[in-house]
């Protein structure tokens, strides 16, 4: 396990998890505290364990292992790293905020040459825990390794005291660990923290440090080199977050300390994929003003990267500043533009004509108006035969289309969709199908499928965090065992009372 973040970037002063405001530094050197005995690996993400870190699956038959993806043991090499950060959080300055319950624990470099960041969460305090206690629970954590690139998860015996909803009911839960890994787990925040603390020379070398190692592409001895990294990282956001909605997802709370550098989807709480299509759909209860609604997220991705330049400002000259906002009042077209090609792609249009977007909008209006499912909507288009779609009538198994086809504009437009298919040349029903179906999922982690895997896990049965880790892995292919569980059938009734909070 690579120590390069330990010898490259200035370490807290003060040793140990004392809770303290953390100054001209990076990082903190911090150990995990292990969850007490006994404990279960639960999960393991079988890719990760062979395509990723080149580990042999009967690894996870040795205890060591256990110990070592838990926090009870550290691998050879690791110098484990709490980060120092800060963030807006809702739309204000939080201040130092930083690892409160992750420790990095190195960089690892498979034999495909990609090179891996390791952490753990949950797994104890850290100088950056303010009042918490640094453990995750069952819920939390399942969620956490069904979503990210995780490696595993290990539960305890060990009690964790959570208030799931704020409301005062403090309840007992049991305490878990997920081993995760990133390309970089460095955030907006990371450099906010540096800017409004003054500590520039830090900021410099923190910014130097993160292009070198990420933006290989930008020459290190270019004068503009920091404005060419808010333009890639302007690029890259817009990008993300429409791709977060060409699949349904909203990310619950996009706050500047959740941002990744690199544009990459990290730090899932309360997030949710959308059911019934829903512009202002927000899975986190605890943002009763919907700021972070999945119809607000492109809006967020722009005050974000305000928060972004204004942590670069004292690093750039005039000019650079002047050229920085010009980029930035370029994000709403570049935004638009990745979204419109997600979504010709989604309804399997190949070139350009001047009416695509009224045909998007159309029906995204019609879906909104009806409910429909909005993975399923897509998913059953690309599965349905036109000429089963210019008739109308759909069997049960094609609920979503359905549900769709009782709006009273739906026939106008299957037949401007129908006009539009049609001239595409060369293109068979059968091409149309395999292309639309292999950018529409089948499968997405929706609420009411995490919450039994959770339910179950809280009972000590983790058969369903397998089965969906499993499924996820491939959701744009039909699996038997999906769908023998009703992954792809119309979401139960009691999925529409659930409600997930940033309590973890």
């Amino acid at each position: 396990m690579s120590r390069v973040k330990a010898d490259a970037l200035p370490l807290d002063e003060v040793d140990g998890n004392v809770i303290h405001t953390v100054k001209r530094s990076v990082f903190s050197e911090s150990q995990p505290s292990p969850l007490k005995e006994p404990l279960t690996l639960a999960a393991v993400s079988q890719d990760v364990l062979r395509n990723i870190l080149d580990l042999n699956e009967s690894v996870i038959q040795n205890e060591e292992f256990v110990r070592c993806v838990s926090g009870g043991k550290l691998f050879p090499g690791s110098v484990p790293l709490a980060h120092r950060y800060g963030g807006h959080q809702f739309g204000y300055w939080a201040g130092q905020l930083g690892d409160g319950r992750a420790h990095l624990l190195g960089e690892y470099t498979n034999r495909k040459g990609e090179r891996w960041e390791v952490q753990l969460k949950g797994s104890g305090k850290t100088p950056y825990s303010r009042s918490g206690d640094g453990r995750a629970v069952i819920r939390s954590s399942v969620r956490e390794f069904l979503r990210s690139e995780a490696l595993s998860l290990v539960v305890s015996e060990e009690p964790v005291w959570r208030d799931p909803f704020y409301n005062g009911s403090v309840i007992k839960e049991r305490g878990a660990v997920v081993l995760r890994l990133a390309k970089s787990w460095f955030r907006i925040g990371s450099l906010e923290i540096l800017t409004r603390t003054g500590e520039l020379d830090v900021l410099r070398t923190l910014l130097d440090f993160v292009i070198k190692e990420h933006f290989k592409s930008i020459a290190t001895n270019d004068p503009d080199k920091y404005v060419v990294f808010f333009s890639r990282v302007l690029n890259e956001t817009a990008h993300l977050i429409a791709h977060w909605m060409s699949v349904g997802f909203a990310h619950g709370v996009c706050n500047t300390d959740n941002f990744s550098l690199l544009s990459i989807s990290f730090d899932y709480g309360p997030f949710g994929f959308m059911e019934s299509y829903d512009p202002n759909f927000v899975p986190n209860t605890s943002d009763d003003e919907g700021r972070y609604s999945i119809g607000a997220q492109a809006n967020v991705g722009l005050f974000n990267l305000q928060k972004l330049l204004e942590a670069l400002k004292p690093l750039l000259t005039s000019d650079q500043l002047s050229q920085s906002q010009q980029i930035l009042r370029e994000y709403p077209q570049i935004y638009h533009q990745r979204f419109h090609e997600l979504f010709k792609a989604k309804l399997g249009f190949l070139g350009n004509e001047e009416k695509d977007s009224y045909v998007i909008a159309f029906l995204l209006k019609l879906m909104e108006d009806t409910g429909a499912d909005f993975t399923m909507t897509f998913r059953q288009l690309s599965e349905v035969t036109l000429s089963r779609l210019q008739k109308g009538s759909f069997a049960p198994s094609l609920w979503a289309l359905s549900d769709l086809s009782s709006h009273k504009h739906f026939r106008d437009w299957v037949q401007l969709y129908l006009q539009r298919l049609s001239r595409i040349m060369s293109d068979s029903d059968e091409e149309r199908q395999h292309r639309m179906q292999g950018v529409n999922p089948r499968y997405v982690l929706r609420n009411w499928m995490a919450e039994s895997a959770i339910r179950k896990a809280e009972k000590n049965d983790y058969s369903e965090v397998t089965l969906l880790q499993k499924t996820l892995m491939e959701p744009f292919m039909e699996q038997e065992e999906a769908e023998r569980a009703g992954y792809a059938s119309k979401p139960p009734s009691w999925a529409q009372q659930l409600r997930v909070s940033c309590s973890s």
